[in-house]
């Protein structure tokens, strides 16, 4: 990840440094910058990092004046020695808010915070965008023309139970129970049906709404869900996508 560090405290932004690279993430620090006016200088000349560490209180006033003279549209993730910011903060692209001296694993924490999120906003683009790509073409797919031996059969849409992915090949089971393999990857699969009737729990499973018989609740403030054909493994929507599943499946 591309970062700059703001901070107008040398042996702090140095620390910080340190800490980053030494960290378990791949961190190229592009520059540390001392003011806000130093800070607007170099982010109108060289564009907007993928994250920054920024001190609050700096040597020409707060930081958040930064967001008053430019766009910045990045995460931010705050490192200040003072608590009454965290409220504001949290107005301008904060994701984190770590007071110095920074423990090596609220850095971490914070880090894998930002990885998380970043994963999650790339592929919901990528399936936002493929599902206008799709729409703009003529609709989703009503079809799938898969292989059985030496024959191709076509399957409805309407006939698949689930699609999913093990051991770097995807199979789509139908609700007979039967299995064909796919030459494509579960996220162009996802691209290719309605939104309203499959969802993509996980990486491993897309599952057709009529196929979910059960939803039960589960520790910690997750769901278990029982499908049909049966699974050998569980189905576990996770406490974070417990909300938009429940969206989606009320729609």
């Amino acid at each position: 990840m591309r970062v700059i560090i703001i901070e107008d405290e040398k042996p702090a932004a140095e620390k910080l440094q340190k800490a980053l690279l030494n960290s378990n993430h791949k961190v190229e620090v592009l520059a540390v910058l001392g003011s806000v006016k130093e800070s607007v200088n170099w982010l109108n000349a060289n564009g907007t990092p993928e994250l920054v560490f920024m001190d609050i209180e700096l040597t020409d006033g707060l930081s958040f004046k930064i967001f008053d003279k430019l766009t910045l549209n990045c995460p931010v993730i705050f490192t200040t020695a003072y608590d009454e910011y965290w409220q504001e903060a949290f107005e301008h692209n904060s994701i984190d808010y770590l007071l110095k001296p920074v423990k090596p694993e609220k850095l971490e924490a914070a880090l894998k915070k930002y990885e998380k999120l970043k994963q999650y906003f790339a592929i919901n683009y990528h399936g936002l965008l493929n599902h206008h790509q799709q729409a703009q073409q003529g609709g989703f797919k009503k079809r799938f023309l898969v292989k059985r031996g030496s024959d191709y059969i076509s399957v409805k849409t309407d006939d698949i139970a689930y699609f999913h992915a093990a051991h770097k090949l995807v199979c789509m089971v139908d609700n007979k129970g039967q299995k064909f393999i796919l030459d494509q990857s579960l996220t162009d699969i996802e691209a290719q049906v309605d939104p309203a009737h499959f969802y993509r729990v996980n990486r491993k499973y897309l599952l057709n709404m009529s196929a979910i018989k059960r939803i039960k609740a589960y520790p910690k403030s997750k769901l278990l869900l029982e499908v049909e054909p049966l699974l050998a493994e569980e189905i576990i929507i996770s406490q974070e996508n417990v909300a938009a599943f429940k969206e989606w499946m009320g729609q």
